[in-house]
């Protein structure tokens, strides 16, 4: 069977347990991944019934990152919704349940407390704050360690048609402040919000949640733009074909939605 992200990061986070950027990682990849989880009937109007399970004095929902592991575990066709790690903590957040992950199918095989998810949507859930200052000098970025490029690369990536171009350079600022700035080009209002979450989630999980990472968003015409593309480490983001076709919006179509528990 195929092997996947969630795969590899659980198996880089066993080998060290003591590795704490490697178990981070791990939480990054849960986060981002299409999971299936298994549904006790189908899901009616905007809710859903999770197949539940108890073990000693824990209860835990089933869901697995590939379809096909689903239906390896279950040995026949079983209702699902598919969604989101990131979604599926938010929907589990203050319930009391765990998560039993690719369970008996995979390498990955874990068992998640409701703990680790109320971290999870916690870390998830950090609020950036906004603050102006004057930038004077544009440097390239020289000190920032390579999990947090990584990370940060993975993030923007992933971000396919928020924005055109990102920008990292050291900054300083007017009083003599000093930072890392990402200037950002091409990014619609709507698409804001989802970036910064992003860029947040790339400090945390690569365990600089302690750190800044300052972030700017530019028009291509801004001067500051101009000066970034002379000396800053570029990302290119990502763009979607153009295609027009009509989609079905239901409960577990949307891997970013989660759905109602009943």
């Amino acid at each position: 069977m195929t092997e996947t992200p969630l795969d590899r990061a659980h198996a880089a986070m066993e080998a060290d347990p003591t590795n704490d950027t490697l178990r981070l990682r791990f939480y990054d990849a849960l986060a981002a991944a299409e999971l299936f989880l298994m549904l006790a009937e189908e899901p009616q109007g905007g809710s859903v019934s999770p197949e539940i399970f108890d073990v000693q004095d824990a209860r835990f929902v089933l869901a697995f990152d590939l379809e096909e592991r689903l239906s390896a575990f279950a040995g026949k066709p079983v209702p699902y919704a598919a969604l989101s790690g990131r979604a599926l903590a938010q929907m589990l957040s203050g319930q009391g349940i765990g998560l039993a992950l690719n369970l008996e199918v995979a390498p990955s095989a874990i068992l998640l407390p409701d703990e680790a998810l109320g971290w999870l949507m916690q870390t998830l859930s950090a609020a950036p704050t906004e603050s102006e200052a004057k930038v004077e000098t544009l440097a390239a970025p020289r000190s920032l360690p390579e999990a947090l490029l990584t990370s940060l690369d993975a993030k923007l990536a992933a971000a396919e048609g928020l924005a055109r171009k990102a920008y990292l350079a050291e900054v300083t600022y007017e009083g003599g402040a000093k930072g890392h700035l990402l200037g950002i080009t091409g990014a619609p209002d709507g698409a804001q919000d989802h970036l910064v979450r992003a860029i947040n989630e790339a400090l945390v999980f690569s365990g600089l949640d302690a750190g800044a990472l300052d972030v700017a968003f530019l028009r291509d015409s801004d001067p500051l733009a101009a000066q970034l593309a002379g000396v800053a480490l570029r990302f290119d983001l990502p763009q979607p074909q153009v295609s027009v076709r009509a989609e079905r919006v239901a409960p577990g179509t949307n891997p970013d939605k989660p759905p109602k528990l009943r």
